[in-house]
């Protein structure tokens, strides 16, 4: 991928530099006949439990064996459940587990762990040889340490992509002559989505306003964090700890009008828990999601009225028109609690293997994850670890990663820095004008229900005041969120 940074920039000098500074350790405490056990806490679930958990006991019958290293890995069920399990840990909540030696982490949560000293310093068990094997931006997100360390070791990223129902998309293009070029901008998708409800309605003339969404999107904090860095803006910029938050109008007006107005208009929509249940449902034809959502994309449509197999298409997610082609940088990496030299050496061994080439790519072929060395990120090396390995892998995840690693020259991965109360500032971008828009769509329907016509319904909702008021109040909550009331 490209590079989101320059490695040997000043946050993440020291990770690279840290070798030589404090020594690495060459030779690890470890004894195959006294073997250290590690615990590992993890949120996969389903496939993606089972291929970890295969790893785990390969790695404990092969290199475990060897150096004397046990894994124990447990699934503690969701992200969130996860966070919460780590939190009572280290607060020492009455009836918590014990910290595990290595946990799932995204970069908000370790942050708070290393602010409160329970994060091991990984470079002091990586060289710069080592360092420079993985993804420069992937290591840049982890140097969260206060002296610009690595804390958090990337083992499986993902990013965005669009999934469109083929079968459903091809009448519609026909009839229209709306294009999968027109789908490469956001501005694109928002007049597709215009084309497509009035397509749709224009099939039950006899019934005003029954057009269908035809886009929807998971993660709408990354629309707004990529979608402001694709149009030259960094939302949340961190320097030297303290933020800065960004939110010109211009641009912010571009984020209300092809997310807001489309969702209250019915062109997007939003119903289920993920936006791939609302393909499943007939609800909506396309919608961006991360690539490890590949597997979920439904093998058919089923409505009240029938159900029926469609195909798939994968496609870039889009750009914003003019804007520089951003993509978000995502998924959690691990990071390794604070103990003794015994049981932080013999965590990082493990996530070395485990990210070596082809143990990530077996790993990524079931979970739709991408590697994280740099060796792994390309299309060859995808196909030969498939041979190699006699790996069977979903159709869907494998397009999927396919997809991206062929575009991993033209694409610039890019995340925010992590700052005090980042969680509660990212859940005002993920809830807030998502929220709004899925009440004012309900408004919208309601009265077209009374007898107005949409475009009565929804107008009050899109004038340039209905901006300004959310806009202000909007900015108001992020930076109460931030904590910067002043």
């Amino acid at each position: 991928m490209k590079r989101a940074g320059r490695l040997t920039g000043p946050l993440c000098l020291a990770a690279v530099m840290a070798w030589t500074l404090w020594g690495c350790k060459e030779k690890g405490p470890l004894d195959p006949d006294d073997p250290v056990t590690l615990t590992i806490w993890h949120y996969y679930n389903g496939s993606q439990q089972a291929a970890f958990d295969a790893l785990a006991e390969k790695f404990n019958e092969t290199v475990g064996r060897e150096k004397g290293i046990v894994v124990e890995n447990y699934s503690q069920g969701s992200v969130a459940d996860l966070e919460t399990a780590v939190r009572d840990s280290a607060e020492g909540k009455v009836g918590a587990s014990p910290m595990p030696d290595i946990f799932s982490s995204y970069a908000d949560t370790a942050y708070e762990m290393e602010l409160a000293g329970a994060l091991a310093n990984l470079s002091d068990y990586l060289d710069e040889e080592e360092l420079a094997a993985y993804v420069d931006s992937y290591i840049e997100e982890g140097c969260i340490g206060q002296d610009g360390t690595l804390r958090i070791f990337p083992t499986a990223k993902s990013t965005e992509i669009m999934m469109i129902n083929k079968t459903d998309w091809e009448p519609f293009a026909s009839a229209t002559g709306t294009t999968l070029e027109d789908l490469k901008t956001m501005e694109g998708v928002t007049r597709a989505a215009q084309a497509y409800y009035q397509w749709t309605d224009g099939l039950t003339p006899d019934i005003l306003g029954d057009g269908k969404a035809f886009y929807g999107r998971d993660a709408v904090a990354n629309y707004f964090i990529i979608g402001m860095k694709q149009m030259g803006v960094e939302l949340f910029q961190v320097k030297e700890g303290k933020l800065t938050i960004n939110l010109p109008k211009d641009q912010a007006r571009r984020l209300w009008e092809n997310y807001y107005v489309p969702m209250v208009k019915g062109y997007f929509g939003a119903y289920g828990s993920f936006r791939s249940d609302d393909v499943k449902t007939g609800e909506i034809l396309a919608y961006t999601g991360s690539t490890s959502s590949a597997m979920y994309f439904p093998g058919q449509v089923e409505t009240e009225k029938d159900s029926y197999a469609i195909d798939y298409i994968v496609a870039a997610a889009p750009v914003f028109e003019g804007g520089e082609n951003y993509a978000v940088q995502q998924g959690a990496g691990m990071v390794v609690s604070k103990s003794d030299e015994r049981h932080e050496y013999a965590a990082v061994e493990f996530l070395k293997w485990f990210t070596q080439a082809d143990n990530n790519l077996e790993f990524g072929c079931v979970s739709g994850y991408l590697p994280v060395l740099k060796e792994a990120a390309s299309p060859e090396k995808l196909d030969q670890v498939i041979s190699q390995r006699q790996l069977s892998v979903a159709p869907k995840t494998y397009d999927c990663l396919m997809a991206v690693l062929k575009e991993r020259n033209h694409l610039t991965l890019y995340t925010n820095k992590s700052f005090v109360n980042g969680s509660a500032a990212r859940k005002i971008l993920e809830y807030d004008l998502a929220d709004k828009a899925a009440k004012d769509r309900e408004d919208v329907v309601n009265m077209v229900r009374q007898g107005k016509s949409p475009e009565e319904a929804w107008g009050d909702y899109v004038t340039e005041e209905a901006f300004e008021q959310w806009y202000d109040s909007f900015y108001d909550a992020l930076n109460r969120a931030a904590g910067k009331q002043g």
